[in-house]
């Protein structure tokens, strides 16, 4: 039997591990969660579901392998540590200009990554680095995703699922805020709308103070349904993007970041109307183009993403794949850690 550690700080993290956590129960290993910070929602854990509430439980419970949806994790921790991603490459960069899905934190042993597309650029990280492994898995948060779900409603209208990224640079919720509000009450459409939990908490009440019979605001820790409910997805610049858009279906985005083929951007809120009603026609073009990003960024449609995880974990954990080199150090990071998380042991 083998112990397994899920590190999470937000709620978002639960439906992104628990297909992992369903194997590797099924096969008699150990699964705990631990809680980093206050963002976590206690009661969003299951009855069958173990938490351990602190680093010197970590410790005493000994893992064998780590596993976070998080850009990092203290690197002191016992056990494997193992990068599953929070999301998408969405293309933010940070402020001096690099990508921030592809930053080297010293954290990882080991990235699962989603596709060629992350593979490839992760692949030219470790022949950088040689301190951690990269094994294309696919993307285990999709699973259930390309699963048949009976409890997904099936409508009379279309479905149009708004989200946003929190980053207030990017974020276009409050912009189109007066778009969705005027199509809400005019259009026999259906909205759903759920926005990054680290968004605005003003931008959220908004939305939530117009929900009527054609405009629902959801709060949860798994999107899948909404994802698999939605006809079309209205957005910014956020890895949900993605999320939606591996379904084959279209997004229309507005002011995003770095505008692509496969995504139907606008620049005037205005026009928003106008694009919504194009998304739902499904163009040619469009659709081809969105085919080709599947195919570069997650081509995996099996469900079976986290048992390609828990096998590459297994064979990591075997000896296959030994580094040349050890993790850095890390000891800025890992002292935010230990202030963190209260724990000062060596």
């Amino acid at each position: 039997m083998k112990k397994f550690l899920f590190y999470i700080s937000q709620n978002y993290s639960f439906a992104m591990l628990r297909p992992i956590q369903e194997i590797l129960l099924a096969r008699g290993d150990r699964v705990c969660w631990f809680f980093e910070g206050d963002k976590v929602t206690r009661s969003y854990l299951k009855q069958n579901e173990e938490l351990i509430e602190t680093a010197e439980q970590i410790f005493s419970y000994q893992p064998d392998a780590v596993l976070a949806p998080a850009n990092s994790i203290p690197s002191f921790l016992p056990g494997l540590k193992v990068a599953v991603f929070h999301g998408f490459d969405a293309g933010k960069v940070d402020r001096k200009g690099n990508n921030d899905h592809f930053k080297i934190r010293g954290c990882f042993d080991l990235y699962c990554t989603q596709g060629p597309s992350t593979t490839k650029e992760f692949k030219a990280l470790q022949a950088e680095y040689q301190y951690f492994n990269v094994i294309e898995t696919g993307w285990p948060a999709l699973d259930k995703l390309f699963l048949p779900n009976e409890e997904v409603p099936q409508n009379d209208r279309p479905v149009i699922f708004l989200g946003s990224t929190f980053s207030k640079r990017l974020t276009q919720a409050k912009n189109i805020f007066p778009q969705v509000k005027r199509l809400s009450e005019t259009m026999n459409w259906k909205w759903i709308v759920s926005l990054h939990p680290k968004s605005d908490p003003d931008v959220i009440s908004m939305y939530q103070e117009i929900q009527s019979d054609n405009l629902v605001y959801v709060e949860t820790d798994d999107m899948l349904p909404i994802l698999q409910e939605a006809d079309i997805m209205v957005g910014d610049t956020s890895s949900a993007l993605t999320m939606f858009i591996v379904q084959n279906k279209p997004v229309v985005t507005v002011n995003n970041i770095d505008p692509k083929p496969y995504l139907l951007n606008i620049t005037d809120v205005n026009e928003l109307e106008q694009a919504i009603k194009a998304a739902l026609t499904r163009p040619g073009s469009l659709m081809r183009e969105i085919t080709n990003y599947i195919d570069d960024t997650h081509p995996y449609m099996d469900g079976l993403s986290a048992s390609r995880v828990v096998t590459a974990i297994d064979n990591v954990l075997a000896g296959q794949y030994p580094l040349k080199t050890k993790k850095p150090l890390n000891f800025l990071r890992n002292l935010k850690f230990r202030q963190r998380l209260g724990y000062w042991k060596l």
